[in-house]
């Protein structure tokens, strides 16, 4: 009887144990406001582009490193700039938001490149992408897909 109860209080222990560290994490993402989340398709398959408004309400600075969608087989976070007159876009790995910080993706700067759809999209369906940060933060958020002409 006594291991019996030794083993409940194990299960008990670890099963509260997992509840803080998801309670933790969901609390985490509470301090992340996303608004304005829109997936820019052009036909075909060509790959589209991601753009958000992002707010870090907490009181420490978070750093985001990537973002994944069961819609598409990559995701990766790229910048748009130019130099000389010639357009650039490059991918960048990371990028760090102080708190109470806003940090806007969108078209000609920082964005999403969604790419290799794994299914026909359509303007007017909400796509789910997952962003990721380095303290293992994962914030879901849902992305309308519009026409690039509404950008």
């Amino acid at each position: 009887m006594h291991k019996t109860i030794i083993k409940r209080t194990c299960r008990q222990l670890a099963f509260t144990t997992c509840a803080l560290l998801l309670t933790a994490g969901v609390a985490q993402a509470q301090s992340l406001d996303v608004t304005n989340a829109r997936l820019s398709l052009l036909p075909g398959n060509t790959p589209g582009a991601g753009y958000f408004e992002l707010h870090n309400t907490g009181d420490e600075g978070v750093t985001l490193v990537g973002a994944e969608s069961p819609a598409f087989e990559s995701v990766e976070m790229h910048i748009s700039s130019e130099h000389n007159g010639m357009a650039h876009m490059h991918a960048f790995e990371s990028l760090d938001i102080g708190p109470d910080e806003r940090i806007e993706f969108a078209p000609k700067g920082q964005h999403l490149m969604f790419m290799r759809r794994v299914a026909p999209l359509n303007e007017g369906d909400e796509v789910e992408v997952v962003l990721t940060f380095s303290d293992e933060q994962r914030l879901p958020v849902t992305f309308n897909v519009v026409s690039p002409a509404s950008l």
